[in-house]
């Protein structure tokens, strides 16, 4: 049975995803959201300002009505709940991004010189501040590999793109994003169930 809107556990699913995508297109996420069903006028809630601490962030939500002609009901997935989806992960990025230069800053700070001495483990603060903000409850057990390999080259991006005086020029970081967003990995058949969280979590 298709739920109406996207819900606090769709949410918690988009954030387990992003483990795996960071740059998922709009058929992937229909794909992988199909249970999905818009239902009446689109409210879309945006994140309107990030509190970023080393180990967790707080968000203040905000609302966008969009126009009705963007949400046609025979439309049913499109636009309303595609366009929530991307904002998502285009939240769930930022965050990543301001982690991620945060902590280069903060090795260059303590004068870390090479690219060799930055490596995320699980047992590293910059690790445990990215799965707080994904995985809040830690319940989800599998965080892969992958992801720490893709986090690692991420914030060696990051130092030597500072250390290179790059930051000067107001669009340094696109050259980052276009790095990274070559590094995505498949994102696995169980979280296209409805029930996947369920499974995930072993709720």
């Amino acid at each position: 049975m298709q739920k109406e809107g996207l819900s606090p556990n769709h949410l918690k699913k988009a954030k387990l995803m992003f483990f795996y995508t960071r740059y998922p297109s709009s058929n992937m996420l229909k794909t992988y959201f199909s249970d999905v069903k818009a239902a009446g006028p689109c409210v879309i809630r945006t994140p309107e300002m990030f509190v970023v601490t080393p180990l967790h962030s707080t968000v203040k939500w905000g609302y966008k009505k969009m126009a009705s002609n963007d949400c046609h009901p025979k439309k049913e997935f499109n636009r309303c709940i595609t366009s929530q989806l991307i904002k998502w992960f285009s939240n769930f990025r930022e965050f990543y991004y301001i982690q991620m230069e945060k902590y280069a800053r903060q090795a260059i700070n303590d004068g870390v010189t090479s690219t060799e001495e930055l490596c995320i483990t699980r047992d590293c603060e910059l690790y445990r501040a990215l799965n707080m903000h994904y995985n809040k409850a830690n319940d989800f057990e599998q965080v892969p590999e992958r992801f720490l390999e893709v986090a690692q080259i991420t914030l060696r991006e990051f130092f030597n793109a500072i250390i290179a005086g790059k930051d000067v020029d107001p669009s340094w970081k696109k050259a980052i994003y276009k790095v990274i967003c070559k590094l995505d990995s498949e994102v696995p058949e169980i979280f296209r169930s409805p029930n996947c969280l369920q499974e995930l979590l072993h709720e």
